[in-house]
């Protein structure tokens, strides 16, 4: 898609991070929004912010977890607009909790926003963006949806299950030679809050006891690591450029998928899980 001016992109996840930094990117370049969120004043924060700029924006209080919330999100967008052109599925969660000691109740909470999300997202988006003739749809994985690291069991499922989404997408789309364009972005550190609005949004509190101490470490590592991360707002130019460029893989750490490679090798050279 070459042409942003007057088109209409929607964020989940949109009112800070990587979704605030992909809106901003895309209303540098003339496009209509609607922002999706469950942080209410982080929304209207965000609405305030690029309605001052002149941003023709609309937001709405979204648990992408849930098929209906993403269906009224398309109903305020063909209300508000009549269109869809762009779908980022942004909005994502994460804690840190080894995959044999997570609870239950969490595998469903980080599967069903991080991969359930961009599930719905794609299903009720994307005969919209086809339906407006021109169009793309993102999808947000990480670097986690390539290489699996412990204490992230859940978060690296979904993550995979991201890239896995997109790419038969991607696949589909090409296979019917449709005008329409799909990409996933697997950013390493960001300076964001997701570690924090994971805590506050995450049902049920306590930790599984064997996982307490160390989780509650990575947790802090993982904080430090994204404070001294890429800003959002980069992100969100990388994301509008590699849309314009027709990029089917956005990396934020390039080099980073040297560990994908390794991990390729492996596989092909003697079937452990990653070379020594």
């Amino acid at each position: 898609m070459q042409n942003f001016e007057g088109r209409v992109a929607v964020v989940t996840g949109g009112a800070s991070g990587i979704g605030l930094g992909m809106c901003r990117a895309f209303a540098t370049r003339g496009m209509k929004l609607v922002i999706a969120d469950l942080d209410p004043e982080a929304l209207d924060r965000a609405i305030k912010e690029l309605g001052s700029a002149g941003v023709d924006v609309v937001g709405k209080s979204c648990d992408v977890s849930k098929l209906e919330e993403i269906e009224a999100l398309a109903e305020l967008t063909l209300s508000s607009y009549g269109t869809v052109n762009i779908m980022c599925n942004n909005a994502g969660v994460g804690i840190p909790t080894s995959a044999r000691n997570m609870k239950l109740a969490d595998w469903k909470w980080i599967i069903d926003v991080d991969l359930w999300g961009p599930i719905y997202g794609t299903k009720v988006f994307l005969p919209l963006i086809e339906a407006s003739g021109e169009g793309h749809i993102n999808s947000t994985s990480s670097m986690a949806g390539l290489i699996s690291s412990q204490m992230m069991g859940a978060y690296n499922v979904a993550k995979h299950g991201v890239v896995a989404l997109m790419a038969a997408t991607e696949r589909e789309l090409r296979a019917k030679k449709s005008p329409i364009t799909a990409s996933v972005l697997c950013p390493g550190p960001v300076n964001t809050s997701i570690s924090r609005h994971s805590v506050e949004f995450r049902p049920g509190k306590a930790k599984p006891k064997a996982d307490g101490d160390r989780a509650g470490k990575m947790a802090s590592n993982i904080q430090a690591s994204l404070e001294q991360g890429m800003d959002p707002d980069e992100v969100g130019e990388l994301v509008a450029t590699a849309i314009s460029d027709n990029k089917f893989w956005i990396l934020t750490h390039p080099r980073w998928a040297k560990a994908a490679q390794k991990q390729l090798d492996a596989l092909n050279e003697d079937q452990t899980l990653t070379r020594a």
